[in-house]
């Protein structure tokens, strides 16, 4: 009985690249077959075919492009609304590169202290690596749109430190300084906002490392510079005022006045309800534009263009002003100020992309008899306002104070354009577009 042996097929002629492609996984074909298709066709060169990117995990993808998104290091020009406004506020602020007020304490940090770019880059991915996928997304999410959106807490171990040069890092901070504030040294330098799941809370198990759940705090310069110094003379308003603008008449019977600003008798006139704790009216120049807003719940966002925004949208308001200045600042409000009332005072957040200018009684000394304008920049807040201290403001056995109405729970913001002793719009009545911030004080 004859026996016949299997023999194997020939391989089919290496006639089109796809049949040439599937030899190179043959056994028994050494390297020279495929050295000789990746230099015959470009389809199977190391760059495409072959590459390791084909292999990658979504995971290793979401921490690549988490890094490219880092915060640049360096200092960057800040832009100027007008020509020589930038040089005008950099000597305001007695500093160069117009830092102002809210900036951190400035000192000389070498590369020792804060590490290199590489040792850097290693301990942020050695961090991001141990992440989820699902809470990768949501801190690509967070960094991408720079705060706009709302995102997840992204918890994680609240004792887990980390060294870079010559410093330690919770991971909040190590994120924060990752993503936002490459210059950030300590956790002091930073505030919760109240939407975070950590705010309030001390030395949790888990804390929320989302780097747009913090803010940058406003550190106020002490002793304050002379060139911000505005008058008190807004707290005894007068007909001839030169600051004062045509009031206007609110539905309801409540007449405005700035930016002298309304009495707290005067913001409770009418249906004398006292749910709300305050309210804001939104200014261009010297008139008022649209309905008083009245703000009930904690925490309010005020903003021009926001995405998945609630709350007090300016783009919404109709405006008559056609001045190209109003305009382009208008333009410039973006994202806009949060404002949150908390125990400790009524805070502003700016989430916006240029700085903010903010007036207050309660932001100084309570001996002076002038009041600072302060600039804060973007990713900063600054405690606006502090009951306490107005109430001891209000000085009851002064007679003077008493025969004015007392207006020291007013503060008064501008975006974009501060104004004072160094800039070309001594008053806030000239700035493009203000803010009216009136506090219930019942």
């Amino acid at each position: 009985m004859l026996q016949i042996a299997s023999a194997r097929p020939p391989p089919p002629p290496p006639s089109s690249p796809i049949i040439s492609g599937c030899l190179c996984w043959l056994p028994g074909l050494g390297s020279r077959i495929l050295h000789d298709l990746r230099t015959t066709c470009s389809f199977f060169s190391r760059g495409t075919f072959f590459s390791s990117r084909m292999f990658r995990t979504k995971r290793s993808v979401l921490v690549r492009r988490l890094w490219r998104s880092r915060a640049p290091g360096g200092e960057e020009e800040e832009e100027s609304g007008e020509p020589g406004e930038a040089a005008a506020d950099s000597r305001a602020h007695g500093v160069g590169g117009g830092r102002g007020c809210c900036m951190g304490k400035s000192g000389k940090i070498t590369k020792a202290h804060l590490g290199s770019e590489a040792e850097l880059k290693a301990l942020t991915q050695a961090v991001l690596k141990k992440l989820k996928e699902k809470q990768l997304e949501g801190l690509v999410q967070a960094v991408e749109s720079r705060g706009a959106t709302r995102t997840p807490c992204l918890l994680l171990p609240g004792r887990v430190d980390s060294r870079l040069g010559q410093h330690w890092y919770s991971l909040p901070l190590l994120l924060c300084k990752v993503f936002r504030w490459p210059d950030l040294r300590h956790c002091s330098e930073v505030k919760r906002l109240c939407c975070c799941e950590s705010y309030g809370k001390t030395h949790p198990e888990l804390v929320c490392c989302n780097p747009h759940h913090l803010s940058r705090l406003c550190e106020l310069e002490s002793p304050p510079p002379p060139y911000s110094r505005y008058p008190m003379d807004f707290l005894k308003p007068t007909a001839d005022c030169p600051d004062s603008v045509p009031s206007s008449t609110e539905t309801g019977g409540t007449n405005c006045l700035a930016p002298a600003g309304l009495s707290d008798s005067q913001v409770l006139q009418g249906p004398g309800d006292r749910s709300h704790w305050c309210v804001v009216a939104y200014w261009e120049e010297k008139t008022r534009v649209g309905r008083l807003y009245s703000v009930q719940e904690p925490s309010l966002d005020i903003f021009y263009d926001l995405p998945q925004g609630n709350g007090f949208c300016l783009g919404q308001l109709n405006s008559d002003n056609k001045s190209q200045l109003v305009q382009k600042v208008r333009s410039k409000i973006g994202y806009g100020i949060q404002l949150t009332k908390e125990v400790d005072g009524v805070w502003v957040y700016n989430r916006s992309s240029y700085p903010i200018f903010i007036k207050s009684a309660t932001l100084d000394n309570p001996d002076s008899r002038t009041l600072l304008v302060h600039k804060v920049f973007p990713g900063f807040s600054i405690k606006a306002f502090d009951y306490e201290k107005a109430y001891s403001l209000q000085r009851p056995n002064d007679h003077e104070f008493m025969q004015q109405p007392w207006t020291g729970f007013t503060v008064q913001i501008s975006f974009v354009k501060g104004w004072g002793q160094c800039y070309t719009r001594q008053f806030i009545s000239s700035c493009p577009c203000w803010l009216e911030v009136i506090f219930n004080n019942r």
